[in-house]
C-alpha cells in the first residue's frame, strides 16, 4: 500500500523484509538516530513515515540476521533481503516453556536441543520471531466467557449492543507475527469479524430507514449438522458528506508511553490523520503524565504545520494523571463545540493510569457524565507488558466511541486515515439489535462472540440503556449458530 504523502513533514515508505526462505514477519525498520520505527506484518510488508526523507537511512535488522542499512534518496519503496547471521561468536540460549518437541514444532527447522526447560539455537539457523516465555504478560483483559446454546422454546429473543471496535484484531495479530499465541481473553470474535468491511447493500437512496439489514443462512461449516445465520448491517451516510469536526488529540506521555511502539507510533499516526483535515475542521492537543497540559489550543485544518510542530514536541517521562488529562480534554472539546459537528475526544494510550481517577469505576463514571455533553470518546491503545485493553475497550465504550489497538504505523493509517469517517464519526448510538426465532423451526441458538454486549430482552425498548455506537463508514457482521428442529442435540 502506497501513501501519496510527500510533504514537508516526510514520505512514506513501504517494502517488504524477507530472507531467502521468504517474507520476515516482526523485523524492525528504524530510522537511524532515532527511535522511530516500524515492525514488518505477517507477510514482511512495513510502512514507515520518514521525515526528511531524502537524507534519512533506514535501517533493517532481525534476529539471527545480518543488520542491513539503506538510504531513502527518493524512493517511497524499499524491499531489502536479510542474510543469515553466520559470524556469531556466541550460542544464543532461549529459555522455553513446555517441551522441547513443542517448541520445535512451532520453529521448524531450527537445532533444538532437546530438553524440557531450554532449547538452543546456533548461528545459521536463525529464529523467525523474537522469543518471549509469555504471551501477554503484564497486560490486563476481561474474561470472556463463550456464550451457550439457549433453548428457544425458553428464550426465543436474543438481544445485544452492536460492537464495531477493531482493537482485539489488530491485537492478536501482534501476537501471532511475535511467533505467539494470544491469552484467551485477548480474542473477542465480534472484533475478529468486524475488523473487515463487507460489501453489504445499502439502503436505497428514498428508503426513510438509515439501515438496511441483510442475513444469509448456510450450513456451519465446525458443524454440518447445525447452521451458521449471518446478520449484516450498513448504514447509509455516506462518509463525503462528514460534518465539521471538532477533534482533540489525548496523549499520554507518561513513562510508560516510552518507545517507538508507544508514543513514536502514535505521534506518526496522527501525523497521518492531520493530513486528512479540511478547513472547517478544528484540532486541539492535549498531553498528560504527572499533571495535564494543553499543548496546543483548538487550530483550523489548513494550519497543519502548527498541528504537526505540536505533535512533534511530545516527549514521555512521569506518572499518568489520566483522570486530569481526560477533565482537560472534554473541557477544550465543549469549549468549542460544533452544534452539527463531530465533536471528539482521540485517546491514546497504554490504559496505565496512576494518578488521580485510577479505578476502572471512577474514570467510568467520568467518561459517562461527560458523554452527555455530546463530545465522544475514541481510544487508540498501544504497547505491550502493561497494556490495560479492558480498561481501555471500557472507556470507549461508555464513551460512545471504539476503541482500537495500533500494532504497526500501518495500522494507524487503516483506523484514522482509510477509515476516517467510520472511526471518528458516529452515526447512530445506543444500537441494539434483537432476533425473535421461531420454536418450529430452531431448537437452540448460539450467539458467536458479543459475550460482554448482551442485553436483557426488556432492554431493546430502554432507552435509557447504553449500547453500542455506528459509525459513518462501518458495517456490523453477527452470526448466529443454530440447531434445526430434531432429535439432535446442540452438544
Amino acid at each position: 500500500m502506497l501513501l501519496d504523502t510527500t510533504t514537508a513533514r516526510g514520505l512514506a515508505i513501504s517494502g517488504t523484509v524477507r530472507d531467502d526462505r521468504g517474507p520476515l514477519p516482526g523485523a524492525t525498520v528504524l530510522i537511524k538516530g532515532t527511535t522511530r520505527g516500524a515492525s514488518t506484518d505477517a507477510q514482511g510488508h512495513y510502512l514507515l513515515l520518514v521525515p526528511r526523507a531524502t537524507r534519512a537511512t533506514l535501517v533493517f535488522s532481525s534476529v539471527g540476521y545480518v543488520t542491513q542499512q539503506r538510504r531513502v534518496g527518493q524512493d517511497v519503496v524499499l524491499n531489502v533481503v536479510l542474510k543469515p547471521d553466520t559470524k556469531a561468536l556466541d550460542e544464543v540460549v532461549v529459555t522455553g516453556y513446555g517441551t522441547a518437541g513443542a517448541l520445535q514444532g512451532r520453529v521448524a527447522g531450527v537445532a533444538v536441543q532437546r530438553s524440557p526447560a531450554t532449547a538452543s539455537f546456533f548461528p545459521g539457523a536463525p529464529l523467525p520471531y523474537p522469543a518471549r516465555p509469555e504471551a501477554g504478560v503484564g497486560d490486563t483483559y476481561a474474561h470472556v466467557a463463550e456464550n451457550a446454546f439457549q433453548a428457544v422454546q425458553k428464550e426465543p429473543l436474543s438481544t445485544f449492543a452492536l460492537d464495531v471496535d477493531n482493537a482485539s484484531y489488530a491485537n492478536v495479530r501482534r501476537f501471532l507475527t511475535e511467533g505467539q499465541l494470544p491469552p484467551a481473553d485477548a480474542v473477542r470474535v465480534e472484533e475478529m469479524l468486524n475488523y473487515f468491511h463487507y460489501d453489504y447493500p445499502a439502503p436505497p437512496t428514498a428508503s426513510p430507514d438509515p439501515v438496511r439489514i441483510s442475513t444469509e443462512l448456510a450450513v456451519c461449516p465446525w458443524n454440518p449438522a447445525h447452521q451458521l445465520a449471518r446478520i449484516g448491517i450498513r448504514p447509509s451516510v455516506k462518509t463525503s458528506a462528514l460534518p465539521p469536526a471538532n477533534l482533540v488529540f489525548l496523549v499520554d506521555v507518561s513513562g510508560s508511553m516510552q518507545g517507538p511502539d508507544r508514543l513514536g507510533l502514535v505521534q506518526a499516526g496522527l501525523r497521518l490523520l492531520v493530513r486528512q483535515l479540511r478547513p472547517q475542521d478544528r484540532v486541539a492537543l492535549v498531553a498528560y503524565a504527572g499533571a495535564a497540559g494543553l499543548v496546543l489550543p483548538p487550530t483550523p485544518g489548513n494550519q497543519p504545520e502548527a498541528i504537526l510542530g505540536a505533535i512533534d514536541r511530545l516527549e514521555a517521562g512521569g506518572s499518568t494523571a489520566g483522570g486530569a488529562g481526560l477533565r482537560l480534554a472534554y473541557a477544550t472539546a465543549r469549549q468549542y463545540f460544533q452544534k452539527e459537528g463531530n465533536n471528539r475526544v482521540i485517546l491514546a494510550t497504554d490504559g496505565d493510569f496512576n494518578v488521580g481517577e485510577s479505578s476502572d469505576a471512577a474514570m467510568e463514571q467520568l467518561v459517562v457524565n461527560e458523554r452527555e455533553s455530546g463530545v465522544f470518546l475514541t481510544v487508540l491503545g498501544c504497547g505491550r507488558g502493561n497494556l490495560r485493553d479492558a480498561r481501555m475497550e471500557t472507556l470507549a465504550d461508555k464513551g460512545n466511541g471504539n476503541y482500537a489497538y495500533l500494532d504497526n504505523l500501518a495500522e494507524a493509517q487503516r483506523v484514522l486515515v482509510a477509515q476516517f469517517g467510520g472511526t471518528l464519526f458516529t452515526v447512530a448510538k445506543d444500537v441494539k439489535l434483537q432476533v425473535e426465532f421461531n420454536p418450529a423451526r430452531v431448537a437452540h441458538y448460539r450467539l458467536v462472540g458479543y459475550e460482554n454486549r448482551l442485553l436483557a430482552a426488556e432492554d431493546f425498548n430502554n432507552d435509557r440503556k447504553d449500547a453500542g455506537e455506528l459509525g459513518a463508514g462501518h458495517t456490523v457482521t453477527a452470526l448466529y449458530e443454530l440447531v434445526p428442529v430434531g432429535p439432535r442435540s446442540p452438544w
